[in-house]
Parts: C-alpha cells; sequence; structure tokens
C-alpha cells in the first residue's frame, strides 16, 4: 500500500509530534520548579509579614515607654528647678517635692528597664527579618532565572510547532477529503492517533494482535481501499 496511506502516517506523525510538543510546553520541568518556589516566596511573605507586625508592636511600645521617660524626666527636672532656685521654703512643700523627684526617678527607672526589655526582644527578630529578606531575594532570583528558562524553551517549542503544522498541512492537502476527514474523526476520539501500521499481524495503534484471517483480509484488499482495526477502530495502513 502506497499513496495516499503514505501520506497519512506523515501526516499522523506530525500530529503525533505536534501533541508531544504541546503536553512539552504545558509540563516543562522548570514549571513545576517555578511553582514550588512560587509556593515558597508565598510562605516566606507571609512569614516575613507576621514578623513585621510584631515588630510594629514592639516599636510602637518603645515609643510610648520612650514619651513617658521623657515626660517623667522633664516634669524631675522641672521640680528639682524649683527647689533649686528657692522658689519654695516651705520644709513641708520641700519634702513633698523631694518625694515627688524620688518617685520620678523610679518611675524613670522602672520604664527604662521596661524599654531594654523590649529592645531585647526585637534583637532576634531583626535577625529573623534580615535572614527572611534574604531567603526572598534568593527565591526572587530562582523565580527569575526560572522564568527566563521557560521563555526560552516555550520559544523554541513554538517554533518548532510552527514548522511541525506548516508540513503538516502541506501532506494533509494531498489526502483524499474522505480519508482526512475519517482519519480527523478517528483521531479526535482515540487519543491523537486515528491512523496506525499494521505490522505483522499487530496493530501499531492498540498494541493488540488481530485474528489471522483478519490479516489476510486486509492484506487482500485493493490499494486504493483502506482498513480499520477491528480492536480500536483505527485506519490500519500495511
Amino acid at each position: 500500500m502506497a499513496e495516499p496511506f503514505d501520506t497519512l502516517m506523515e501526516v499522523q506523525q506530525h500530529d503525533t509530534m505536534l501533541d508531544q510538543l504541546r503536553h512539552r510546553k504545558q509540563s516543562l520541568p522548570e514549571q513545576a520548579e517555578l511553582a514550588l518556589v512560587e509556593a515558597n516566596r508565598t510562605r516566606i511573605t507571609a512569614e516575613g509579614a507576621a514578623i513585621r507586625v510584631q515588630v510594629e508592636d514592639l516599636t510602637a511600645r518603645q515609643l510610648s515607654l520612650e514619651e513617658q521617660i521623657a515626660a517623667a524626666t522633664k516634669r524631675r527636672h522641672e521640680i528639682e528647678r524649683r527647689m533649686l532656685t528657692g522658689g519654695v521654703s516651705a520644709s513641708r512643700d520641700l519634702q513633698a517635692m523631694d518625694g515627688e523627684v524620688r518617685h520620678l526617678a523610679e518611675r524613670q527607672s522602672q520604664l527604662e528597664e521596661q524599654e531594654l526589655e523590649l529592645v531585647a526582644e526585637e534583637d532576634p527578630l531583626d535577625v529573623a527579618l534580615a535572614e527572611n529578606e534574604k531567603t526572598a531575594a534568593s527565591l526572587d532570583a530562582d523565580a527569575g532565572r526560572l522564568q527566563a528558562s521557560i521563555t526560552e524553551e516555550v520559544a523554541r517549542i513554538e517554533e518548532t510547532i510552527v514548522s511541525e503544522e506548516t508540513q503538516r498541512a502541506e501532506q494533509s492537502a494531498r489526502l483524499p477529503s474522505g480519508l482526512a476527514e475519517q482519519y480527523e474523526k478517528l483521531r479526535s476520539h482515540l487519543g491523537g492517533v486515528g491512523a496506525a501500521r499494521l505490522i505483522g499481524s499487530r496493530c501499531d495503534g492498540c498494541h493488540l494482535t488481530l485474528p489471522s484471517k483478519e490479516v489476510e483480509r486486509i492484506r487482500r484488499l485493493p490499494a486504493e481501499e483502506f482498513a480499520t482495526c477491528e480492536q480500536c477502530g483505527r485506519i490500519l495502513v500495511h
């Protein structure tokens, strides 16, 4: 069996190649890697946001303490200045002012201790945030590299697809309309393979062995008549 069945098999080969190329385009290993990197980047972003919330809370608490320390210091200095200028002479008033100064000094000391505790609490958060940002930058670099690789590979695949489609169209145009229609119909619901060769007594489409009588019948068919596999229904080229 020669034309147009040899041409049909060439069309099938192009279709098989096109299916493989389109599948490869959608399932590049770099795409899976990129998805993992993006998932890790999302996780790192969330972790960084959580750390920043803690840092912001500590910063706000430190600012509040600093304001309280400044107010206590200002008030103490004002009282001390009044005591030193002699504006107050009554012993009872001076004792009260001295007591307030001591109270303010103790309060200031307590506030400063609390501030130091907050600073100590923030230090490991600063380290964790720096490490988080470093990891994020590394993941961004990985994502950029993978995306560039994907773009380059997809461009190569698409170029090959265009070439295959052009050759396929040229071959398909040589097929009789009836044969082409039957092939397209079969290919659409048989996993992309509408025609297969008969190799010995085995269909190369479904890989099943045909009965010997059926094989003999097919081989005696006129050259212009095509047969189909009784197992899978594909056009058999022999």
